[in-house]
């Protein structure tokens, strides 16, 4: 596993209400939703946290209100991110959005403005020690004019990468900081030059906004053209490929985070832009299964079953432990896809495993193994589940086909019933003759 970072900054509980758009309204000229259906995930700088726990052990460090939202949002963070709370006074945000399938209708914000930090605990600076690199995700609702939490993170600045991603009523990064990551909207307002759809435009105000905050480095992001770099010496521009279809909200922290990520493995800046490049763009084709590829359903599969239903396709699923993957596996897996129009992954859990088939397995952790099978072009995205059975994780994803590997028939499949209940169906696939994990291991074990 990689090094722990940290992340401090401010956070917010994301909810999206999701429905198909039929008819309209006969009061109004307004759509009708139908089987709405509710995701919630973390917001703001728990988003960008939660983008970084792939892979590595990170440090959330925010002002946490104890109220309803603020209890859903710590619930919904993942294994990795460990959470320094610090005491804060207000409420938590909620950003609701409204969604006819992929197509936002509207926004519902409420909360405070501003949640402030009422003290700012040892446990905070002990975190920022411990971290290899630091984000600041400012979302301008108040943690980053704290003075206590400024001298801190100016401090972290003189001995590790720290990366700023600033907001329009943020404040300016601390004295230190090594690349500030804006995107375009935000390098315009904040560096005051005249906003531009050129690139020399853009240019010009990197330029101008890394030198009025005395940075090194600027990053700003340009949306689908990618990311243009600029320091002393000039600019360099990482041109993103197309990805088209998916949802954008997100894809900031998405490049955040994967930025800070790879300066913290020591990257060079130009590389981690990069990388940086390259998640978002994945945030944005494939959902939250490409950074996060262990987040649990109400992430990343929902998201790809919910754009695929709005188009009217066919959402199909598979399971099993994929602990050492070999060319059966593939086989399968490129069959089930073939089925419809994503590819879900059921995968066991560490624990499952282990309750399964001994306390030696799994060989491959449940993030190393849902990392290779993300990285599949056949497979859209991953649902780690903790129990001996998929059945729970099928009845929330309800997908149109589930398909797994075998000699039995589709009918004597054990989650047949299940997925009956609902309308979909059950397909099998023959496995490769003489293909298995266990004979793997078996193999490595006596050659080892």
């Amino acid at each position: 596993m990689s090094e722990p970072i940290a992340v401090v900054g401010d956070v917010m509980l994301d909810v999206d209400l999701i429905g198909h758009a039929g008819r309209l309204s006969p009061d109004a000229p307004v759509p009708v939703l139908d089987d709405v259906v509710t995701r919630s995930r973390p917001g703001g700088a728990a988003l960008a946290a939660t983008m970084a726990a792939a892979g590595r052990e990170v440090y959330l460090i925010t002002p946490m209100v104890d109220d309803d939202a603020g209890r859903e949002l710590q619930r919904l963070l993942p294994k990795g991110v460990r959470l320094v709370a610090l005491p804060g006074s207000g409420e938590t945000a909620v950003k609701t959005r409204i969604r006819a399938g992929e197509h936002a209708l509207a926004r519902i914000d409420r909360g405070s403005a501003q949640v402030l930090p009422t003290a700012v605990p040892d446990e905070a600076a002990q975190a920022l020690a411990a971290a290899s690199a630091v984000l600041v995700a400012d979302y301008g609702r108040g943690l980053t004019a704290d003075p206590r939490m400024r001298d801190l993170l100016a401090i972290t600045a003189d001995r590790r990468p720290l990366a700023w991603d600033p907001h329009p009523r943020g404040r300016p990064p601390v004295p230190g900081t090594t690349v500030a990551t804006p995107n375009a909207a935000e390098l315009f307002a904040l560096s005051g030059a005249a906003g531009s759809t050129r690139l020399a435009g853009a240019a010009a105000a990197a330029g101008k906004l890394r030198a009025q905050w005395q940075l090194p480095w600027l990053s700003a992001t340009l949306g689908e053209r990618g990311a243009l770099l600029d320091h002393a010496g000039g600019h360099f521009l990482v041109a993103a490929e197309p990805a088209t279809g998916g949802d954008p909200c997100g894809a900031g922290d998405a490049y955040a985070a994967g930025l800070t990520g790879a300066l913290a493995d020591g990257a060079l800046m130009t590389e981690a832009v990069q990388h940086a490049v390259s998640v978002a763009g994945d945030w944005v084709r494939y959902g939250r299964a490409a950074v996060v590829p262990t987040a649990r359903l109400d992430g990343a599969a929902a998201a790809v079953a919910d754009r695929v239903r709005a188009r009217g396709g066919t959402v199909v699923a598979t399971g099993g432990c994929f602990d050492l993957l070999h060319p059966g596996h593939v086989a399968v897996l490129q069959a089930a896809r073939a089925w419809g129009d994503c590819l879900i992954v059921c995968l066991n859990s560490d624990e499952s495993i282990r309750r399964i088939k001994g306390p030696d397995r799994p060989v491959q952790s449940e993030r190393a193994r849902a990392a290779v099978l993300s990285a599949l072009a056949c497979v859209d995205a991953v649902a780690v589940f903790g129990e001996d059975t998929p059945e729970q994780v099928l009845r929330e994803l309800r997908p149109d086909v589930w398909v797994k590997g075998g000699d039995y028939s589709a009918t004597d499949l054990p989650e047949a019933p299940v997925v009956r209940s609902w309308g979909g169906v059950t397909a099998t696939v023959p496995y490769r003759t003489g293909l298995s994990t266990s004979a793997l291991v078996d193999k490595i074990r006596l050659t080892g």
